[in-house]
C-alpha cells in the first residue's frame, strides 16, 4: 500500500523534545503485528482512533473534554508528537495514547474489527495534484478497513478544506460496505470539534470547509 504521507522535518522545538524524551515511555504504543486489547491499554473499551493528528491541541481539547472516552492518536510526525505529549503534561490527561507509525499498517495489524467508537481524520494530506491522488488516505481499501474496524452505530468523522479530496473521500465513503452517509451529501459542521492549525491556515486562504459523517450500520438491525 502505498505512504498517504511525506515526512516533513518540521522543527523541533526544546518543549516538545523534553516532552517526547519524558513522557513517550509511558504514552508512547509500540507498533506491532497484533491486536491491541484496549481493556488492558485504557480503562475502558470507549475508543476513538484519530489518524494524523498534526499538533494535537484539538486531540487534547477533545480528549479533556471528555474523560470517559479514550483516544489513540496515529501520527508520524514526531513534532507533532511532542506537541501532544506536552499538551498531556500540561492538562494532566490520562486518556490518550500514541503510536508512532504508518496509519495503514497500524489499522490492519493493530486494530480489532468491530472494536472502535469512531474514527477521526481531520485535514489528512491532500495530495492534489492528479498524478498523487492514489496516495490519499480516504480511498478504498482503507476506507473499508476502517469500517470493518468500527462497532457498529460508530462512526467515522473526516474534516478538509481541500473540495476536490472532499468530493473523492465522498464517493470512496459512500461505496465503502457497512458505512452509511448520516447527511444528504456533506456533513453539517460539528460544533464539539476544535479548530485545528490546518484550518485557521485553510480559512486564511479562503478554503472551504467540508465535512463527512459516516455511521457503521448495525447488521442487526437491517
Amino acid at each position: 500500500m502505498l505512504k498517504s504521507y511525506v515526512k516533513r522535518t518540521g522543527h523541533f522545538t526544546d518543549s516538545q523534545k523534553k516532552a517526547y524524551e519524558s513522557l513517550s515511555e509511558k504514552y508512547l504504543v509500540p507498533f506491532r503485528e497484533e491486536p491491541i486489547n484496549f481493556c488492558d491499554l485504557f480503562k475502558n473499551e470507549n475508543v476513538t482512533l484519530e489518524i494524523g493528528f498534526g499538533s494535537g491541541f484539538a486531540t487534547a481539547e477533545i480528549a479533556q473534554t471528555n474523560p470517559d472516552k479514550n483516544y489513540l492518536g496515529i501520527e508520524v510526525h514526531r513534532p507533532g508528537i511532542g506537541r501532544l505529549l506536552w499538551e498531556i503534561g500540561k492538562r494532566s490527561l490520562s486518556n490518550i495514547k500514541i503510536i508512532e507509525y504508518d496509519a495503514s499498517a497500524v489499522v490492519e495489524k493493530m486494530i480489532p474489527p468491530d472494536s472502535l467508537d469512531a474514527v477521526h481524520v481531520f485535514f489528512p494530506d491532500p495530495w492534489p495534484k492528479k498524478r498523487h491522488n492514489k496516495r490519499r488516505l480516504i480511498q478504498r481499501p482503507f476506507t473499508q478497513l476502517l469500517a470493518d474496524t468500527l462497532k457498529p452505530e460508530g462512526y467515522l468523522y473526516m474534516v478538509t478544506d481541500w473540495e476536490d479530496y472532499a468530493a473523492f473521500a465522498l464517493e470512496e465513503l459512500t461505496a465503502s460496505a457497512g458505512l452509511r452517509n448520516s447527511f444528504n451529501g456533506f456533513a453539517e459542521p460539528q460544533q464539539w470539534r476544535p479548530k485545528t492549525s490546518f484550518e485557521k491556515k485553510g480559512l486564511a486562504k479562503n478554503h472551504v470547509i467540508k465535512e463527512l459523517f459516516f455511521v457503521k450500520t448495525n447488521k442487526e438491525a437491517d
